[in-house]
């Protein structure tokens, strides 16, 4: 909480709290989704590819353009940590940041996960939320955030003063590393800010700190994506378990998620065009 005890109020405070507020980014002329197309796409997939995610641990997956994929909960709550990188490029790759400024610090169907500078496109697009039905609860919370950064060994060491490996930052390294076949020190710079898949988080309203509670995720539950470009898809399953109780640990719950690639019909995309890097020509002056 900031120390405000030496602070001394202006006398038109009340008067500059009363600013009206402008929204950063209108969106009236963002590039949407055709949902209607994606909708009638969804109706006929088939499974082509199957990844199962172990308690406290990642795996990497590859979802190929035009592909749908889902992320499954099958065992019991679970929350997890979705990092996604351009297949053929990992310098593009998710951008949390951008994606909560665009849309919302939650986010779901017809809200799309955009890519970092100087690319800027979308890379999926949310075509189907289990959870949907949640939207904000008494505290504020909602589920699928794009505001926390991934549990890490480094923020562990510095208030817990130990060491865990387990963390959603180092499942995700190990899990790019084998994926790219790249090494440990070479994969953790393209770990990046998660999307929180099933996990439910909002801020106190007093404190205004993130916080977490139980996901209402359950066995069967999935939020599915459409793949806008050839992707590389690393998910960790938090070693938080449903993050009802707290973030790295080997005593807490945990359970298995699963990935689903699944591929639609032929031509069931007719009319469909994979989205371009951005066009600003980076002359930069």
């Amino acid at each position: 909480m900031h120390s405000t005890s030496d602070l001394v109020v202006p006398s038109d405070a009340a008067e500059r709290r009363k600013r009206r507020r402008v929204v950063v980014y209108p969106v009236e002329t963002l590039p949407i989704a055709d949902l209607d197309l994606l909708r009638a796409a969804r109706k006929g997939l088939t499974t082509v590819d199957e990844i199962v995610v172990p308690p406290r641990d990642a795996r990497a997956f590859r979802v190929p353009q035009g592909h749908f994929f889902r992320i499954v909960s099958i065992d019991g709550p679970q929350v997890g940590d979705l990092n996604l990188w351009n297949a053929g490029n990992l310098a593009e790759r998710f951008f949390s940041g951008k994606t909560r400024a665009l849309h919302a610090t939650h986010v779901g169907v017809g809200d799309r996960l955009w890519s970092t500078l100087p690319y800027l496109r979308p890379m999926a697009t949310i075509t189907h939320d289990t959870l949907g039905w949640y939207g904000w609860d008494d505290d504020g919370a909602g589920v699928h955030d794009v505001i926390g950064t991934r549990c890490d060994p480094y923020t562990n060491r510095l208030l817990k003063g130990s060491d865990y490996h387990n963390c959603c930052h180092s499942n995700l390294t190990r899990a790019l590393a084998s994926a790219a076949d790249l090494s440990l020190a070479e994969a953790e710079p393209h770990v990046h800010d998660v999307l929180n898949v099933f996990m439910c988080t909002g801020f106190t309203r007093d404190t205004h700190q993130y916080f977490m509670k139980a996901s209402p995720v359950r066995p069967g539950d999935f939020l599915e994506l459409f793949a806008e470009i050839d992707l590389v898809g690393a998910l960790s399953a938090c070693p938080g378990g449903d993050c009802g109780e707290t973030h790295s640990s080997d005593t807490v719950a945990c359970y298995p998620l699963k990935v689903e690639v699944l591929r639609p019909e032929p031509g069931a995309l007719a009319g469909w065009a994979p989205p371009r890097e951005n066009a600003y020509p980076r002359t930069h002056g």
